[in-house]
């Protein structure tokens, strides 16, 4: 009970570590003292200031760098312009239909593979999916043959041997 106590047992509104700056008693020291940074927002402080110029002198000798290129690159580049322009249109040409070839090379092995593998049973992913297609169309094949007959009867049968007298 003493601990949360000052002086003549009054509760003290003080805080632990610091002097109450309101009290005449106080130097100027103790004063700014109170107001001092710790070391860690010093060391935190000090990096920050040192990253911050590392980017400004990079970033100022980047700007300088391209200020200096496209002053004495641009006259030659605004002369070979005639030859550029072209060149670089044919090169996007070449660069796309080497890519698409490439590109539709890829998708062809990847399906002869897949269709080899469905083949000799090996049972690719997606082959299940190609089974119940391939089903499902031999029984709508199968659904549309016995409704022609039943609703036709023999009439496609005649018109078959009408189209093909020797067959």
């Amino acid at each position: 009970m003493a601990d949360r106590h000052g002086e003549g047992g009054v509760a003290s509104a003080r805080r632990p570590g610091r002097t109450d700056l309101d009290d005449p008693s106080t130097t100027l020291l103790q004063r700014v003292q109170a107001h001092l940074p710790n070391a860690t927002q010093v060391v935190g402080l000090l990096t920050l200031l040192l990253a911050g110029a590392a980017l400004l002198v990079l970033a100022g000798l980047t700007f300088t760098g391209a200020v200096v290129a496209l002053v004495f690159l641009g006259p030659l580049a605004l002369l070979t312009s005639p030859i550029w322009v072209p060149f670089s249109f044919a090169l996007l040409v070449v660069a796309v239909a080497a890519l698409s070839f490439v590109g539709f090379a890829v998708a062809a092995l990847a399906a002869a593979t897949w269709a080899y593998r469905y083949f000799t049973g090996r049972h690719p992913v997606g082959a299940d999916r190609v089974d119940r297609a391939r089903s499902r169309l031999a029984d709508t094949a199968s659904h549309v043959k016995d409704y022609a007959r039943r609703e036709y009867g023999g009439y496609l049968g005649n018109r078959t041997k009408d189209a093909a007298p020797g067959a």
